[in-house]
């Protein structure tokens, strides 16, 4: 079973940057497509960000020019470099590993997730 580990979450104050990882292990991380989502308080999880295996980016419009998404195969880790961060990006940030048909995004996988909070 594929396990996935996020880190780097934290306090930032709104206007700042941070980047999340995202550890895999138990499994091929260069063979999946990777993503993030997030999850607001009183919120339904929602779709960030994904890359597949050969390194296909696709952030939410909502995000896009703030949000990117990398990995670093050698690793076994993907990251979200989040930047110009606002109050509203507040939200846990979950790793996911899953399958892209190209037109759709299934995750399989999950992290337990980081919290990230932007202070005003």
């Amino acid at each position: 079973q594929v396990q996935l580990v996020e880190s780097g979450g934290g306090l930032v104050q709104a206007g700042g940057s941070l980047r999340l990882s995202c550890a895999a292990s138990g499994g091929t991380f260069s063979s999946y497509t990777m993503a993030w989502f997030r999850q607001a308080p009183g919120k339904e999880r929602e779709f960030v960000a994904r890359i597949t295996r050969s390194g296909g980016i696709s952030v939410v419009d909502s995000l896009k020019g703030r949000f990117t998404i990398s990995r670093d195969n050698a690793k076994n880790t993907v990251y979200l470099q989040m930047n110009s961060l606002k109050p509203e990006d507040t939200a846990v940030y979950y790793c996911t590993k899953g399958t892209y048909n190209g037109i759709r995004y299934s995750a399989d996988s999950w992290g337990q997730g980081t919290q990230v909070t932007v202070s005003s």
